[in-house]
């Protein structure tokens, strides 16, 4: 079994990284998820508001938006894994903090803080992949790393909620922040520094990457206007920044990526007490749900990964656009039904296949911008995803809390919060017509990547 699951992971050398970067995204992850889980117990203890644990949730994502731009600056200049290691670090030591709050106001300091560091972890995570793992199974590891996301998530969720319920919600906090001291440790001692561009295609190593064969063998010709005409190195990072944002699949699946987590990040945060509020299911029923929901969506972002590099692989160019065009619309599809029922046999297995659909569009999305964009700038690009992405988590928390309020007309929270969710359905279906446009831009943008790392392979 153990030999199995290391195959399914690429390998015995590299299971351990996968695992490593899973728990990373995992780690940066479940503390939303916690505070998802104990709302009832905030509310209690420190008397917030819906909008105010919008509020607890948006602080990190808000802070992280900002600190992502000194931190893709420092990716794609420093060795990454005492970057990542510290950041871990520095993560738990304001969990710690946040546990010993004793108001809204304190609270909302530590997470502040919090903020101030998860931002490392997209620009280190991302940059790390590139290097580590062969080109042409990029999308497939993508998948697996972010599976972690939603692991964290869910742990979070069930683990908080039942800490929070038997013994305090500070000590969950403080679990939380145990597991992050360990996984520093772990990083620090297991993951060696890779060389960067291990396996751009100018290496010799890695050999040119999936999308990039493909593109070559239908023909395709670079765009000269995202080719590259100095070394990456010696960009600044207005010029870096310039560069990747007049890469139009780039843009697409930044827009994209963000209306996805703008989602998510609303979900997580007030999932849990809407079903409890809507369904009236006990602690036993939610954990089983929220059980459920984390195998589909685990399963989503695996197969999301594969599929798209299975089709690449057949000749599908446009694989790693099409899966998540196809997955946002079946998602909005499979939540819009579940939203209008208020019987929870129906609402919740279409919730879970909801989020199945969700979750795989984020791979192949992930691996897109690497194959749009020259390796010595993945730190950066990542960083400017990242700005966009905190920065619609940031706002959906508040959005949904405050809205749940107008919406609900005075009434129960669950009638506030069913309507906006119905709402956040457009962002997502919209998606899918997004992604259309990057059809006709993903061939001739991974032929400029291509073309430039040809141009500045070896770095100065």
């Amino acid at each position: 079994m153990r030999t199995a699951l290391a195959d399914r992971l690429g390998g015995r050398g590299k299971a351990h990284v996968v695992v490593l970067m899973a728990c990373v995204m995992a780690l940066n992850a479940a503390d939303a998820g916690v505070i998802g889980a104990i709302v009832h117990e905030l509310r209690q203890s420190l008397h917030v508001t819906n909008t105010q644990v919008g509020v607890l949730t948006a602080a990190p994502a808000a802070v992280g938006a900002v600190a992502t731009v000194p931190v893709g600056q420092l990716t794609d200049r420093v060795r990454r894994v005492p970057l990542l290691a510290g950041s871990v670090v520095l993560w738990s030591l304001a969990m710690v903090v946040g546990g010993l709050a004793d108001s809204f106001e304190s609270l909302l300091a530590s997470r502040v803080a919090l903020g101030a560091v998860t931002a490392t972890a997209g620009p280190t995570v991302a940059s790390l992949i590139g290097d580590l793992f062969p080109p042409e199974e990029r999308a497939a590891t993508y998948g697996r790393v972010l599976a972690g996301e939603l692991v964290g998530v869910g742990f979070g969720l069930l683990a908080g909620g039942n800490i929070a319920a038997f013994l305090s919600w500070r000590v969950a906090f403080w679990f939380v922040a145990a597991l992050g001291f360990v996984l520093a440790a772990l990083l620090w001692w297991m993951l060696a520094e890779p060389e960067r561009g291990a396996q751009a295609p100018s290496g010799g190593r890695g050999g040119e990457e999936l999308a990039q064969r493909q593109v070559q063998a239908a023909g395709v010709e670079p765009d000269p206007r995202n080719v590259l005409t100095t070394d990456p190195e010696r960009l600044t990072l207005l010029q870096a920044a310039r560069h990747v944002l007049t890469i139009r699949t780039n843009v697409i699946i930044i827009l994209a990526s963000a209306a996805g987590y703008f989602f998510f990040s609303g979900l997580r945060t007030f999932g849990m007490v809407f079903v409890l509020d809507r369904y009236a299911v006990g602690r036993g029923g939610l954990s089983a749900f929220l059980l459920a929901l984390g195998v589909a969506a685990f399963a989503g972002v695996l197969v999301g990964g594969r599929l798209s590099d299975r089709l690449l692989r057949g000749g599908a160019l446009n694989a790693r656009v099409d899966v998540p065009t196809v997955a946002f619309a079946v998602a909005a599809l499979l939540f819009l039904p579940g939203l209008l029922t208020e019987q929870a046999l129906i609402a919740l297995p279409l919730f879970a296949l909801g989020a199945a659909a969700l979750a795989a569009a984020n791979p192949p999305l992930d691996a897109v911008r690497l194959d749009v964009v020259h390796f010595r700038l993945w730190g950066r690009a990542e960083a400017i995803r990242t700005i966009v992405r905190m920065s619609g988590e940031a706002a959906a928390p508040v959005l949904f809390g405050w809205l749940s309020g107008v919406l609900g007309d005075g009434g129960e929270a669950a009638v506030g919060l069913d309507r906006v969710f119905l709402l956040a359905l457009l962002p997502l279906a919209a998606n899918g017509l997004l992604l259309l446009w990057a059809r006709s831009a993903y061939p001739r943008d991974v032929a400029s990547a291509l073309e430039s790392e040809r141009r500045f392979g070896a770095g100065p």
